[in-house]
């Protein structure tokens, strides 16, 4: 066993997933920004929570339309996913730079970009003040991913999906990597 250094209290829990959060502004103009503070916090309903400093423009848009969407970037848009996370939508048209294309969700009143395999529609249930952050828990409205993801049962695809994480100390995206084996069997090897 090593001996552990302590880091302090600081927000490094890596790897980070990166998704895109998509929301629209008082005037209907589609924003999307690069988010990591996401994840699954309940089954029934099924829900999300993201959390964003109030500094940021999609807060405030969140805030007054009360939905979101969670947008899965596959590696090959590293660079667009950069980029919505470097500008603010108050200085820039981030679509209009990037070339990609906002949709209206059939579900909630935010847009999803129509490039990405995997988007989260969501409806905003409750607000959490944090400190610096807001917590958004959402209710999960429906979920919608390219039928090029998905495997034989429907299900989407980890690898078709080909996700990435943000690294805290490098400031840097990796991919995922490689299947490392099914969860039951690999207890099972240890529960032998």
């Amino acid at each position: 066993m090593s001996k552990k250094k302590s880091l302090g209290a600081e927000t490094i829990a890596p790897p980070s997933p990166v998704w895109v959060i998509g929301s629209y502004d008082a005037a209907g103009k589609p924003n999307m920004m690069t988010a990591s503070w996401v994840g699954v916090c309940c089954s029934r309903p099924p829900c999300v929570m993201i959390a964003l400093r109030e500094a940021t423009y999609t807060h405030g848009n969140i805030m007054k339309r009360r939905a979101f969407t969670v947008n899965m970037p596959p590696g090959r848009y590293a660079a667009e996913t950069a980029y919505f996370g470097q500008v603010s939508g108050r200085d820039v048209d981030k679509l209009a730079a990037t070339g990609l294309t906002a949709v209206k969700s059939d579900s909630v009143d935010a847009p999803y970009l129509g490039e990405f395999p995997l988007i989260i529609e969501c409806a905003v249930i409750k607000t959490v003040e944090l400190g610096l952050h807001t917590m958004f828990i959402a209710e999960i409205k429906d979920v919608k991913a390219s039928e090029s993801v998905l495997d034989e049962n429907g299900t989407p695809d980890l690898e078709k999906l080909d996700p990435f994480v943000f690294s805290y100390g490098s400031g840097g995206f990796y991919g995922t990597g490689g299947f490392l084996g099914n969860v039951s069997k690999l207890a099972e090897d240890i529960k032998r």
